[in-house]
């Protein structure tokens, strides 16, 4: 059983560009899944899809790459975790390299990019951090 199913995720999204895969399978969750639909909509996945394979449902995710197959995701990391919570407010949201990163959020609103959070003027968990 997994402690950590969302570093898992990540983790795994990692590995698979560094190898570079075209897609990798991650099981799903509705949470997992917002977090992929953020990500292709900042511009670091291709695509992602909801799968049913066998018992359990997968989410297969379509890497991206460059023109000349360069990474686009050059870091990935988790930062809130189970055993230490990393909550902030609005004020305190994360600049991931100047604005140029991402930074995902748990808010009351749902998950969003750290540019909205702002934008709306809400904080909360952070979740993980891109670049």
């Amino acid at each position: 059983m997994l402690s950590d199913p969302i570093a898992d995720m990540l983790t795994r999204i990692r590995n698979a560009t560094r190898t570079y895969k075209d897609s990798v399978d991650v099981p799903a969750s509705k949470f997992k899944e917002q977090i992929a639909k953020i990500l292709v909509k900042e511009g670091y996945l291709a695509s992602y899809e909801r799968v049913n394979e066998g018992k359990f449902d997968v989410l297969r995710i379509q890497l991206k790459y460059g023109h000349k197959r360069e990474q686009v995701i050059k870091h990935i990391e988790r930062i809130s975790r189970p055993g230490r919570r990393a909550y902030v407010s609005h004020e305190d949201l994360p600049r991931i390299h100047k604005g140029l990163g991402l930074a995902v959020v748990s808010t009351s609103k749902g998950l969003l990019a750290d540019r909205d959070a702002r934008k709306e003027g809400i904080g909360g968990e952070v979740i993980c951090v891109i670049w």
